[in-house]
């Protein structure tokens, strides 16, 4: 996939993920788990929203200025990773969210995300 797509497909993750959660937070479902940004959506969604676009469109501008550099190009393969499994644990909440899985089930799998973070 050219490093074009790839940055932009790492800019709607980030989207995508600012409005799954405010989704999720909103309804009860969920809580964010970055402080900084769980403030910022104490304030607000367009406050929270600002910030992640912000955040998103800087990262992509900064991958995409220096995309020849070897480091740009595994930071860009590291961040997609992440937002790869961001995405895995918004689908989890959804499943949960919807009843399609227990509460039980969604408790053993972030018992075992955390671990494996840790």
């Amino acid at each position: 996939m050219p490093l074009f797509h790839q940055t932009f497909l790492l800019f709607a993750l980030n989207f995508l993920d600012a409005v799954l959660t405010i989704y999720w937070v909103r309804n009860g479902y969920a809580t964010e788990g970055n402080h900084l940004m769980a403030t910022l959506l104490d304030i607000g969604d367009m406050p929270f929203l600002a910030v992640k676009i912000a955040i998103g469109t800087v990262t992509a501008i900064v991958l995409w200025r220096w995309r020849k550099m070897r480091l740009a190009k595994y930071g860009l393969a590291v961040a997609l990773a992440v937002y790869i499994g961001l995405m895995g644990i918004h689908f989890v909440t959804g499943l949960s969210a919807f009843g399609y899985i227990s509460d039980t089930f969604v408790n053993d799998f972030s018992a075992q995300f955390g671990r494996l973070l840790a």
